[in-house]
């Protein structure tokens, strides 16, 4: 069906950056909206941004002015750029897309579909 796998994170001192790669493969015929997601312990889940197929982004308020955003639609492939990280950006992030698939049944369903997740952990 389809699948997401992220890479790039990892271990990041205090005002330093990371981007984020998470790229989609499978039996799809649109991607729609992709987002990134984190979670950081003892935390729900939460949206930290988002792009539409046609570009428009939205952001958390926690992260405006230092993440941003982007994707390659021919790459089927969406990036957080991520500045000036601070220890609270700690978290586990999860890709999210909503894809057009088609199924092993020769059917085609649009799913929401998330990645395994990748940690980012800013500390010095």
């Amino acid at each position: 069906q389809v699948q997401l796998v992220e890479s790039g994170g990892g271990l990041v001192q205090p005002g330093g950056s990371l981007r984020l790669s998470c790229t989609a493969s499978g039996s799809i015929f649109s991607l729609d909206d992709m987002a990134w997601y984190r979670q950081a312990p003892g935390k729900e889940r939460g949206l930290v941004a988002r792009i539409t197929s046609g570009g428009s982004t939205n952001y958390a308020d926690s992260v405006k002015g230092r993440f941003a955003i982007s994707r390659d639609n021919a790459k089927a492939t969406v990036y957080l750029q991520m500045n000036s990280l601070k220890p609270e950006d700690t978290a586990v992030y999860y890709c999210n897309a909503n894809a057009g698939a088609v199924l092993p049944t020769g059917i085609r369903r649009y799913l929401e579909v998330w990645g395994q997740g990748t940690l980012v952990t800013v500390s010095s």
